[in-house]
């Protein structure tokens, strides 16, 4: 048979309104009549009725996340950020995957509003204009974590990615190269086309480096195709010695289709990588790597959103962590 508030009161000789408060963490309780409710609550094995509770205060505690693949070691990291601080603000988590569709994260959405959850963390390759539309619609509050949104109605958590992939260029440059080529995922998400590819040519612009269209090759993001990137950059009449990549994995398939070929990362070919996931330690040479702080992004964009639910004063919507390079093997 299931066990009550009804019956922790009536067992621990106080009202439920008492067990109320102990059970959500109120301070006014004093501690002999806490510890007292407690001990009642762990030998009964009461469990508050998460459903009973948010009719009661109109909060379920619980937060929608959505992210595009939670396999995806990134996205993991991110999630872990976001669940660390939900536990410590007692916020339980319900997390599903996008799969990077826009059907399905609306659909999600809804599901989402269904299950009435207080707020919503989403992370999105591509804040569509249909998505836009039914995130500022929606009657509760979102924060994007590493996303971009095409309006400033939308709270979100980023880092400056057009400033990383400037000084990613900037150091390739540096290091005395002319032949630079840009590597990456789809151009028609907004931080790769919109951010990383210009300030790619932004930074040889400012440099007087010639921009040759040739040395831009934007696939899938995936280890393939970067193999594939590499069999059709070293075909060049000038084939590039330094690439900057736009994701870890993408360019972990450039550097096993450089050694294949039987050259040398970084004698022959320099790289510098935009994420500094796990895989970037992996990999031999390591890769040198714009740091994408995911875990923080996550955290920090989890607890922007608790300000939001519980009214707290928001003293900056749009919040932009710092970033760095992480120098490592790929780069001399």
């Amino acid at each position: 048979m299931t066990v009550t508030i009804y019956d922790v009161a009536r067992e621990a000789n106080v009202s439920m309104a008492t067990v109320s408060r102990v059970v959500n963490g109120n301070q006014n309780v004093k501690p002999a009549t806490r510890k007292k409710v407690l001990e009642v609550i762990e030998r009964l094995e009461y469990r508050p009725n998460a459903v009973a509770r948010g009719l009661a205060s109109k909060k379920t505690t619980s937060v929608g996340v959505i992210i595009p693949d939670i396999s995806n070691n990134l996205n993991a990291e991110l999630a872990r950020g976001i669940e660390d601080i939900a536990t410590m603000y007692r916020y339980n988590i319900i997390l599903a995957n996008s799969d990077q569709n826009e059907e399905k994260e609306l659909t999600l959405l809804d599901t989402m509003l269904g299950k009435q959850v207080d707020g919503i963390v989403m992370m999105s390759e591509e804040v569509t204009d249909t998505i836009q539309r039914a995130v500022e619609a929606c009657p509760v509050p979102i924060v994007l974590a590493g996303s971009i949104s095409s309006t400033e109605k939308v709270a979100s958590v980023n880092i400056d990615y057009y400033n990383a992939a400037f000084e990613a260029v900037e150091t390739l440059i540096n290091n005395g190269h002319t032949r630079i080529a840009f590597v990456s995922g789809p151009l028609k998400y907004t931080v790769n086309g919109q951010h990383k590819l210009a300030a790619y040519k932004d930074a040889l612009k400012k440099a007087n480096i010639e921009i040759d269209d040739a040395l831009i090759d934007a696939g899938d993001g995936s280890y393939d195709d970067g193999l594939e990137s590499w069999a059709n950059l070293s075909e060049l009449q000038q084939p590039p010695t330094a690439i900057f990549v736009g994701n870890d994995e993408l360019a972990i398939g450039l550097v096993h289709g450089i050694q294949d070929s039987g050259k040398n990362v970084p004698n022959d070919v320099e790289i510098i990588s935009f994420e500094n996931s796990k895989l970037a330690r992996m990999v031999r040479p390591r890769l040198t790597s714009v740091v994408l702080p995911l875990y923080d992004i996550g955290a920090v964009a989890m607890r922007l959103l608790t300000k939001y639910m519980n009214k707290e004063e928001v003293e900056q919507q749009h919040v932009i962590l710092p970033h760095r390079i992480e120098k490592r093997g790929s780069s001399k």
